[in-house]
């Protein structure tokens, strides 16, 4: 789990690598579960909800009230809430929901922020050592199909998947699905592997038309020409090369033929069935935080720089650079007519369609669970901002 070399110091002040981190905190996904499962918060800075209770009442009304019954203060009790990296700019609805109440609103008497690597999201869900988890649909369709796992998604941050392969003017520039042919392209080992595969199945370009080099999560192959192209995300790799003096070209998977969306709400079948009005309870509160995150980026990023993050040596301009490149990934047109996390029909034939890319076969019904948004939405129709 390291990086094959160290993060070059003008980029870690830029944004935190995700390979980098592991290596920092000598932590592998099984001994993250460990620790998980001791209830530790480690890698980051922060408070939970339990230090907000005070902004309940001044700013939980500011994002949306609801139309139901007042619940009572921590009627709730405690509970987690894994994410699927560390504590920085990704998690900024999440980090406003906290800073500004509405969990404690909500009814929760905290709402723990587990960092993690969203492989190990949907085990943890499934071992109910976390109550939620943040993941990806490939990751909880795995489970699922593989395992015969009793999980669910229930709602989706991203609607885009942040996946590309970044490549740089200065070097050779990959723009197009056919410019990849030909080239040499670093892609991380595992899932990553994987979902590159699927790329190529859905653009129709053979493997052997590519070279495909194992490399880890920071970008140097790239930056030091070893490779054409790097396999990233659009919010986070291309802004470490532009602090280094190099202009990024990104290609987008999301755009071109691998629609799957990203940072997914899982849990377990059986916490859908008995505590519903709980995890509306929370779809409103983290919907209330991402309204605010979407609508300040500034004060998003300074809550990762300065309070939930404090420790990892974040820098306010490019967190603030990311949220605003994450904003695309968020809200779109139909987020805007039907609410934040929601997946219209037509979205959720795509998904299905690009797991089948990936090689794996479900259905929506299988893997998905969207009702419990649909009622928030119908109780809370003011959380629909446009």
């Amino acid at each position: 789990m390291t990086t094959s070399k160290p993060f070059r110091a003008s980029a870690l002040a830029r944004a935190t690598d995700r390979r980098n981190f592991l290596r920092l905190a000598g932590l592998s996904a099984v001994g993250l579960g460990g620790l998980v499962a001791c209830g530790s918060d480690s890698g980051s800075g922060g408070s939970s909800s339990s230090s907000s209770s005070s902004a309940a009442s001044s700013g939980a009304a500011t994002s949306g009230s609801s139309s139901a019954a007042a619940v009572e203060p921590g009627a709730y009790g405690d509970i987690s809430l894994q994410l699927s990296w560390i504590k920085n700019i990704e998690f900024a609805g999440e980090f406003m929901a906290d800073s500004k109440g509405y969990y404690t609103a909500a009814g929760f008497g905290s709402v723990d922020l587990v960092t993690g690597p969203v492989d190990s999201a949907d085990a943890l869900v499934l071992a109910e050592t976390v109550d939620i988890g943040l993941s990806a649909p490939d990751a909880t369709a795995r489970f699922i199909v593989e395992q015969g796992a009793p999980l669910k998604i229930i709602g989706s941050t991203f609607q885009k998947n942040p996946f590309c392969i970044l490549s740089i003017e200065e070097g050779t520039p990959i723009r197009t699905v056919e410019d990849l042919k030909g080239k040499t392209l670093g892609i991380q080992a595992g899932t990553n592997q994987t979902i590159f595969e699927g790329f190529l199945r859905a653009n129709g370009i053979d493997p052997s038309e590519v070279t495909q080099q194992v490399v880890q999560y920071e970008p140097t192959p790239l930056t030091e020409k070893a490779v054409d192209g790097f396999m990233s995300y659009l919010t986070n790799e291309p802004f470490i090369v532009a602090a280094e003096g190099f202009t990024p070209v990104t290609l987008g998977f999301a755009n071109n033929g691998l629609p799957l969306t990203a940072e997914t709400f899982t849990v377990l079948q059986s916490t859908i069935d008995d505590n519903r009005d709980m995890l509306k309870a929370f779809l409103k509160a983290e919907i209330q935080g991402w309204n605010d995150a979407v609508a300040d980026p500034e004060e998003s990023a300074r809550l990762a720089v300065e309070v939930y993050g404090s420790s990892l040596g974040l820098d306010l301009p490019g967190q603030t650079e990311q949220m605003i490149a994450q904003n695309d990934l968020v809200v779109t047109e139909d987020t805007k007519a039907n609410g934040l996390f929601t997946l219209t029909d037509a979205l959720l034939t795509d998904i299905i369609g690009a797991m089948g890319e990936v090689g794996i076969e479900i259905t929506a019904d299988q893997l998905f669970d969207l009702s419990l948004l649909e009622e928030v939405y119908a109780e809370n129709p003011d959380l629909i901002v446009g």
